[in-house]
């Protein structure tokens, strides 16, 4: 089977979040960046575990800059086996939707796996526009995926139950918790990582459908009040008139 996972890149949780140009513009500065987790944890060791049973490809895919190089050798390491970067910046979830689609519809793929989501924007938007562009199927927050031949049977946690859906590749999934779990590279896939393929393509002309007018930060935090653990009346009348939990 050929697979087709998309990745991007995300802020490490520990870098400290900063804007730039007046807050249009995201500060990249010493911002530690890591795999999309969704992507490394679910869609790409899914993939991975599919290939193992039955054969197959597994290919990468990002749309980004030279600096992105450095993370599609990571998801490299963990066993791709080789990866496309589209060489642009990921301006919009349409217009990465689109340059992954354009690559996709030349080459033919069974299956493209996403994660979730991004744990910086939190779209969620991806997936379904690949799928809606190329004419397949879609299926989002899948927990599970099993292949037998071309069918592909999926799970997906819905309100009050598990819904199990049954659709033919070429599809297009994105993946949620219970997919896989994550794999930790090792010392041979990070130095065979190095050698691998890494095939970098020219952006298709794409028209900008949005536009980041700003960012923000949230409000600080308040100080916390310190309560005397003997004083329980007082706890409870702070969590109930304040804090309105109770």
């Amino acid at each position: 089977m050929k697979i087709l996972v998309c990745i991007s890149k995300a802020p490490d949780t520990t870098s400290k979040i900063a804007f730039s140009e007046e807050n249009t513009k995201f500060d990249e500065n010493g911002v530690q960046f890591i795999v999309n987790p969704y992507d490394e944890w679910y869609a790409l060791v899914r993939a991975l575990e599919i290939k193992e049973a039955g054969g197959g490809q597994v290919t990468i895919i990002t749309v980004g800059g030279a600096s992105d190089d450095a993370i599609i050798r990571k998801a490299l390491a963990i066993g791709a086996d080789d990866a496309v970067r589209v060489d642009s910046e990921a301006k919009d979830a349409y217009y990465t939707a689109m340059q992954i689609s354009s690559y996709a519809k030349e080459n033919n793929y069974d299956l493209i796996l996403t994660g979730k989501e991004t744990i910086n924007y939190n779209g969620s938007q991806v997936a379904g526009m690949i799928a809606a562009e190329l004419d397949v199927p879609f299926v989002s927050l899948a927990s599970k995926l099993d292949v037998n031949g071309s069918t592909l049977t999926v799970e997906r946690e819905i309100v009050g139950g598990l819904q199990v859906v049954e659709l033919n590749a070429p599809a297009v999934i994105s993946c949620a918790k219970g997919m896989a779990e994550q794999r930790i590279p090792n010392m041979r896939g990070i130095m065979a990582a190095r050698t691998k393929p890494l095939n970098v393509v020219a952006a298709q002309e794409i028209e900008n459908l949005t536009e980041f007018v700003s960012y923000a930060l949230p409000n600080a935090k308040s100080a916390v009040k310190m309560i005397d653990p003997e004083n329980m009346d007082e706890l409870v009348e702070l969590l109930h008139k304040e804090a309105k939990v109770i």
